[in-house]
C-alpha cells in the first residue's frame, strides 16, 4: 500500500488512482495524519501531494519530520517537495518566474528513479515557490529553465522531490516516474485488481445493510448504472433503483434508461416524472451554484418522500465530484457544488445513511469495475452527463423554449459525432446554449437569435482535459444542421479551452 498524505491539491485523488493503476492499492489521508497510525498502516511509501498555500503562510500545512524518519521512501510533489525541504532544514522562497503549465525537463543525473525517463521531457508545472537551498544532503537530479532544483533527492535515504505534477496526463514521463518510485524505488507488489474491489465491496455492502433497504438514485450514466449493478449483485430485491425526470434531461433519455435497465442490465427502473416541478423551481435563476443547489434540495427532497425511517440512501457519487465540493482527507479548495452533496445529503451521511461504494474511484476506474460486473459496452461507453442535466448547459435561465433549442443541438451534435465514428475515441461532446444573441442574415433577411458553443475533450479521468481537434468537416457539418434545423439558432461556435484553468461543463 502506498499512502498519499493530502497537503490540499486538487490532484490528490489523481495520485491515488495513478498508483493503482499500477495494481498497487492507494488511500489518502491528511496531512497532519497522526505518525503512530501512519507507522501503524505499513505504508510501502509514502507520497505528499501538492497543495494551494505558500509554506510560510499562516496556517499552511507542514509536515511533521518524522514522517521522514519512518524508514519508507517518501515522494514529495510540488508543495509537498516545499514541505519536506522546509522541515529538512531547506529554504522555499518565492520564484522570480511562476511556472505554470508546460516546462521542458533537463536530466543532470542518473538515478533508479529516472529510469526510461528521456533526458528531455514535457512536464506539467503549477506553483509559484520554489526550493531556493537544497537541505543538507540533498542533491539535485533535473532542473527546467525556470527552476534549478525540479527533481531532488536525498544521498543517503530513498527521499525524493519533484517540483512538478507526475500525475497529470500532460506530463510526459509522469506515469514512469510513479511507477519507478512505486515498483521500484518502494518495491510495492502489484497485486490489487478491481475483482477484489468488486468482493471486497459486497461484502461490505451486506454487512451494512443487513436487511435493510436501498433506495438507489439511478440516472442511465455510467457512474449509476454500475452502481445499481454492483448493488443488485450484492442485495438483490433489497434494491430499489429510482430515475427521477426533472426536466432537464436529453431527448427521451427517461425513456431510454428505463428501456436499457430492463432489456439489459435484467432489473427494473421506477420513473417519477417530477419535470415541472423542477423547471418552476428554476424559473428566473441565473446563477450556476445557484442552479445546483435548487436541483440538489429538490432530488433529495424527493427521495427523502421515497425514503423508508430505516432504508439507506446510495448515490453514484466519484471522487471528481467530492474533491470539487470539499476535500475528504485535507484542506483542498472548493470550486464548485454539486447536487450530491447539499445539506440534506450530507445530513444523512452524518446518520451513516448513505451508501457511495464508487466515492474514491475516478471515471476510468468505474468504467473498468463496469466491465468487470459484466455491463454491456454500449451503457459503459456513454459519455458522462452531469447530474443538474442540461441547466448547467444552458447559461442563464432555463426555460421551456431554450430547453428544446439545446434538446434538438444535442440530438444533432451527438447524430453527427457518431456518423463520423468519433463517439468512443472522445470523452465527452456537447452543446452549450448561450444567452448572447447576434445578428444573422437567413433568406435575405436580418436575424437575432442565440449562439450554440460546441465542447468536445479528450480525458482519461475527468480531473484535466483537452480540447477534442475535430476534424473541420464534422464541425462544419454540426454547425450547418444546428442552424438550419434548429429554430433561433444562427450561430455556432467551438470552444477550444482545456481544464485547468477551464471546466469540462460550462457552469
Amino acid at each position: 500500500m502506498i499512502l498519499v498524505l493530502d497537503f490540499g491539491s486538487q490532484y490528490n485523488q489523481l495520485i491515488a488512482r495513478k498508483v493503482r493503476q499500477l495494481n498497487v492499492f492507494s488511500q489518502i489521508v491528511p496531512f497532519d495524519y497522526p505518525v503512530e497510525k501512519i507507522r501503524a498502516l505499513k505504508p510501502e511509501g509514502i507520497i505528499l501531494s501538492g497543495g494551494p498555500a505558500s509554506i510560510y503562510a499562516d496556517n499552511a500545512p507542514r509536515l511533521a519530520r518524522e514522517v521522514l524518519e519512518l524508514g519508507v521512501p517518501v515522494l514529495g510533489i510540488c508543495y509537498g517537495l516545499q514541505a519536506t525541504a522546509h522541515a529538512l532544514g531547506g529554504h522555499v522562497a518565492a520564484s522570480p518566474f511562476r511556472e505554470y503549465g508546460f516546462a521542458q525537463l533537463h536530466i543532470s543525473r542518473s538515478d533508479p528513479l529516472l529510469d526510461e525517463v528521456a533526458d528531455e521531457s514535457q512536464v506539467w508545472m503549477s506553483h509559484g515557490d520554489s526550493v531556493e537551498r537544497l537541505p543538507e544532503d540533498f542533491i539535485t537530479l533535473a532542473r527546467t529553465a525556470n527552476c534549478p532544483h525540479t527533481i531532488v533527492r536525498h544521498t543517503q535515504r530513498p527521499i525524493y522531490g519533484f517540483q512538478f505534477h507526475p500525475e497529470v496526463h500532460h506530463t510526459t514521463y509522469g506515469n514512469q516516474l510513479l511507477a519507478n518510485f512505486v515498483l521500484n524505488i518502494c518495491g510495492a507488489k502489484p497485486t490489487w485488481r478491481m475483482a477484489s474491489f468488486i468482493e471486497s465491496e459486497t461484502a461490505a455492502i451486506r454487512a451494512r445493510v443487513g436487511r435493510h433497504r436501498v433506495l438507489c438514485a439511478t440516472s442511465g450514466g455510467v457512474d449509476s448504472t454500475t452502481l445499481a449493478v454492483l448493488l443488485h449483485r450484492a442485495l438483490g430485491d433489497q434494491l430499489r433503483c429510482v430515475l427521477i425526470d426533472n426536466g432537464v434531461l436529453r431527448h427521451r433519455e427517461a425513456e431510454q434508461v428505463c428501456t436499457m435497465f430492463r432489456e439489459h442490465l435484467g432489473f427494473e427502473v421506477e420513473l417519477i416524472d417530477a419535470g415541472a416541478a423542477f423547471l418552476e423551481l428554476l424559473r428566473g435563476v441565473t446563477d450556476p451554484e445557484e442552479k445546483r443547489r435548487r436541483i440538489g434540495r429538490k432530488f433529495i427532497e424527493l427521495f427523502l418522500a421515497e425514503l423508508g425511517p430505516d432504508d439507506f440512501l446510495a448515490q453514484g457519487t466519484l471522487y471528481p465530484d467530492v474533491i470539487e465540493t470539499v476535500s475528504t482527507a485535507g484542506p483542498s479548495a472548493h470550486i464548485k457544488t454539486h447536487h450530491n452533496r447539499v445539506q440534506e445529503v450530507l445530513d444523512l451521511i452524518e446518520q451513516d445513511r448513505v451508501i457511495e461504494p464508487l466515492a474514491d474511484l475516478f471515471k476510468d476506474e468505474v468504467r473498468a469495475l463496469g466491465e468487470a460486473l459484466g455491463i454491456p459496452h454500449a451503457v459503459l461507453g456513454r459519455h458522462p452527463f452531469p447530474g443538474p442535466g442540461l441547466a448547467i448547459r444552458i447559461l442563464g435561465e432555463v426555460t421551456p423554449e431554450r430547453l428544446a433549442i439545446l434538446r434538438q443541438a444535442d440530438v444533432i451534435t451527438i447524430e453527427e459525432i457518431r456518423a463520423a465514428g468519433l463517439y468512443d475515441s472522445i470523452w465527452q461532446c456537447f452543446p452549450v446554449l448561450l444567452p448572447i444573441q447576434s445578428v444573422g442574415v437567413m433568406g435575405d433577411e436580418r436575424t437575432y437569435e442565440y449562439t450554440i458553443a460546441i465542447r468536445a475533450v479528450h480525458s482519461v479521468d475527468g480531473m484535466t482535459a483537452d480540447w477534442s481537434r475535430l476534424p473541420y468537416e464534422v464541425l462544419a457539418r454540426i454547425s450547418n444542421r444546428i442552424i438550419n434545423e434548429t429554430r433561433g439558432i444562427n450561430r455556432v461556435v467551438y470552444d477550444i479551452s482545456s481544464k485547468p484553468p477551464s471546466t469540462i461543463e460550462w457552469e
